[in-house]
């Protein structure tokens, strides 16, 4: 399985290849997608997770090509946490549990 080496955050992907080249705010897009601003910009900074709801809302917005898909916005999410997760678990020390 190939493996990619820390896999960008869903929004950065949103914010760079789809806002900047549409030349939209962020606040025109939480409009037009019907979410909040403060949770668009969350996902945008990558300090939140894309979640099902947005996804589907930007599959609808986007269309279903390709970059559009909530599929594809979760499966880059999944890439994305666990990635960070692996990261994260290899840096913990191992405890060994004895069995009694």
């Amino acid at each position: 399985m190939n493996t990619m080496l820390n896999p960008p955050h869903p929004g950065e992907e949103l914010r760079e290849d789809v806002l900047s080249t549409r030349d939209l705010t962020v606040s025109e897009v939480a409009r037009q997608i019907g979410v909040s601003k403060a949770e668009l910009s969350q996902v945008l900074n990558g300090q939140s997770a894309i979640s099902v709801k947005i996804a589907m809302r930007l599959e609808k917005w986007l269309g279903r090509a390709y970059v559009g898909r909530a599929k594809k916005w979760l499966v880059q999410q999944m890439r994305h946490d666990l990635w960070k997760a692996q990261k994260h678990i290899k840096a913990e020390p191992v405890q060994s549990e004895t069995l009694q």
